[in-house]
């Protein structure tokens, strides 16, 4: 006899094809949900008899979704954001519950994390996730509830708002832009071959075709860090440059046009007390210290 489909989901379940509906691997979603692979298998298991569809199919790159489970996980991040409201709403209007926010490597090391550290002090009910992967993460799969992206998103459904341009320069010791100041060729610190598409390694190819690149290192902290040893120039933005303090801008031309830092969020977010509050902070951050990112 075959079993009888419930009607009802388990929400264990829908939180087990959550995790890995965004991640699409067995392993990335046990570890973000602190269970075995076995578990996994099994809610996911039980979610597709539930629901009488097949959700997802293993491939040898991972999970994908099938066109219902495609459905299902947009069904399901409506549910979880519903649920979402209601822990976070608390008794008293205060911002409650876990945040989760992705940007770019550099930009998070360099200037997002020590000032996002502020938020729960500010905020106690509030918790921080930053997400600092070369990877950017989905914003409509709901992998995260904020990005901050370098330039505007041309598609989706969402909320962008520009929060300044960010301006580069060359940056290395007091001695290596005396030398390059005075005729000397230079040589630069950029990134690895596998961000070599990025606009400012592909810039720095095309303008200083010549050039040693001395080192090579996948974000521009790491570069900033190099730099201080005085093998070369780092193409950095203000804000990383200004931090080192051992480091000064050399006079090179030219040097790349700004890039714009955008912050994102899906639209029907808008009205999340804790996503706007945290919203808020992060634009109030940059507008106070705008200085540190211009020309």
């Amino acid at each position: 006899m075959a079993e009888k489909k419930r009607t009802e989901p388990d929400w264990q379940d829908i939180r087990v094809f959550l995790a890995l509906g965004r991640h699409r691997s067995l392993s990335a979603a046990a570890r973000t949900l602190s269970v075995n692979h076995a578990t996994i298998a099994r809610r996911i298991r039980s979610l597709e008899a539930t629901l009488g569809e097949k959700l997802v199919e293993r491939r040898p790159d991972g999970y994908v979704l099938t066109a219902a489970g495609t459905q299902a996980l947009a069904v399901a991040s409506d549910m979880e954001t519903a649920v979402q409201t209601l822990v976070r709403g608390g008794t008293d209007g205060a911002p409650r519950g876990l945040v989760r926010i992705n940007a770019p490597p550099a930009l998070a090391q360099g200037f997002l994390t020590e000032r996002l550290a502020e938020i729960p002090l500010q905020f106690p009910g509030l918790d921080i996730d930053l997400a600092t992967d070369l990877r950017s993460v989905s914003l409509e799969r709901h992998e995260t509830d904020i990005a901050i992206r370098l330039g505007r998103p041309q598609d989706g459904d969402l909320m962008a708002k520009l929060l300044l341009p960010m301006a580069f320069g060359f940056y290395g010791t007091p001695a290596i832009c005396q030398e390059v100041e005075e005729g000397a060729a230079p040589k630069f610190i950029g990134f690895d071959e596998t961000n070599s598409y990025l606009p400012e390694a592909a810039w720095l190819a095309r303008e200083f075709p010549n050039e040693r690149l001395v080192f090579r290192a996948n974000n521009q902290v790491a570069q900033a860090t190099a730099a201080r040893s005085g093998a070369g120039l780092a193409l950095l933005p203000h804000y990383i440059g200004r931090a080192e303090r051992s480091l000064r801008l050399c006079r090179l031309e030219p040097v790349p046009p700004p890039r714009e830092i955008w912050l994102l969020t899906r639209r029907q977010d808008r009205k999340e007390t804790p996503i706007r509050a945290v919203c808020d902070f992060i634009a109030r951050k940059f507008a106070e210290e705008r200085a540190l990112f211009e020309a």
